[in-house]
C-alpha cells in the first residue's frame, strides 16, 4: 500500500513543479507579448463599443439613446477587467499606464508598448466600425459640446479622469484591494461620469479612445482636449493618491497593475 502513496506524492509534486513553471514563465519579461495582446485585445473591444454607440447611431438614426452610448463602454470596460485583468492589469487607457507608473506599480520600461498598442487597438476598432457601419468614425470620437470651448472641454476632462484614475488607483491599493470587484467600482464610476458629463465634453478620460475614430476620420483638430486632460487628470490622481495613502509600490497594487496569474500579497510579483 505504501507504493501507490508514493506514486501518488511524486505526482502532485510534479503537478505543482508544473504550475509554478508556468506561472513563472508567464510572468517572464519574454512572455510581454501576452500582456500587449491582453491591452490590445481590450482597448479594441473599449472603443468598439464605446465609438460604436455613436457611429450606430448615424448608421441606424435613433438606434442608440445618449444613455446607451454611456453605458455601454462603462459595461464593457467591467467585463474585460473581468475577463482578463489578471493577464496585463487592463489598463486600456495611457492615462492610466502613466499613473500606474507614476505611482510605483508599473514599470517606465514596460509604458511605450502598453501606450502603443492600446492606440492601435483603437484604431483597429475605428476601421472595423467605419467598414462594417460606412459611415464616418467622426460620429464615434469626442467633441466639445457645441457653445463650448476646447478649454471647457479640457478642464471637464481633467477633472473626470482624476476621478477614475482615483478610483482605479485606490481600488488597486493594498490599502482597500477589492481584487476583481474593483471592475464594478471602475465601471461604474465611467456610467456615472459620462451620465452627467458626456454631453459637454464627450466624458473619454482617454486618449486612445478618441485617438482611433479621429485617426481614421483624419481630424485631429480637437484632439489636444482628449489628450491632454487625461493625462493631466491622471497626474493630479496619483498626488492626491500619494495624499490619501503615501506612497505606491505595494505588493497588491503591482499585481493589480502589471498582472499575474496570482495575487499574492506578501510578495512584488517578479516582472
Amino acid at each position: 500500500m505504501s507504493l501507490p502513496r508514493a506514486s501518488h506524492s511524486g505526482a502532485l509534486a510534479r503537478y505543482e513543479r508544473d504550475v509554478e513553471e508556468r506561472i513563472e514563465n508567464f510572468r517572464d519579461p519574454r512572455q510581454e507579448w501576452r500582456r500587449l495582446f491582453s491591452e490590445f485585445l481590450g482597448t479594441f473591444f473599449l472603443v468598439l463599443v464605446a465609438a460604436g454607440a455613436g457611429m450606430m447611431n448615424a448608421a441606424v438614426p435613433g438606434s442608440v439613446s445618449s444613455t446607451d452610448a454611456v453605458v455601454a463602454p462603462a459595461l464593457m470596460v467591467m467585463a474585460v477587467i473581468l475577463f482578463m485583468g489578471k493577464v496585463s492589469g487592463a489598463h486600456l487607457n495611457p492615462a492610466v499606464s502613466i499613473a500606474f507608473a507614476l505611482r510605483g506599480d508599473f514599470p517606465w520600461r514596460r509604458v511605450p508598448g502598453y501606450v502603443v498598442v492600446q492606440l492601435v487597438g483603437a484604431t483597429v476598432a475605428a476601421l472595423f466600425l467605419h467598414a462594417v457601419l460606412r459611415v464616418s468614425s467622426q460620429y464615434g470620437s469626442n467633441y466639445p459640446a457645441h457653445g463650448f470651448s476646447g478649454a471647457s472641454a479640457l478642464w471637464m476632462e481633467i477633472v473626470l479622469t482624476l476621478g477614475l484614475v482615483s478610483v482605479i488607483l485606490g481600488t488597486a491599493s493594498g490599502a482597500q484591494n477589492v481584487g476583481l470587484l474593483g471592475a464594478f467600482g471602475v465601471g461604474g464610476y465611467i456610467a456615472l461620469a459620462g451620465l452627467w458629463a458626456g454631453p459637454l465634453s464627450g466624458a473619454s478620460m482617454n486618449p486612445a479612445r478618441t485617438f482611433g475614430p479621429d485617426l481614421v476620420s483624419g481630424d485631429f483638430s480637437r484632439y489636444w482636449v482628449y489628450a491632454v486632460g487625461p493625462v493631466v487628470g491622471a497626474v493630479v490622481a496619483v498626488g492626491v493618491a500619494y495624499v490619501l495613502r503615501g506612497r505606491g509600490g505595494d505588493a497588491a497594487a503591482v499585481a493589480a497593475a502589471e498582472g499575474t496569474l496570482v495575487t499574492d500579497v506578501e510578495s512584488t510579483p517578479s516582472d
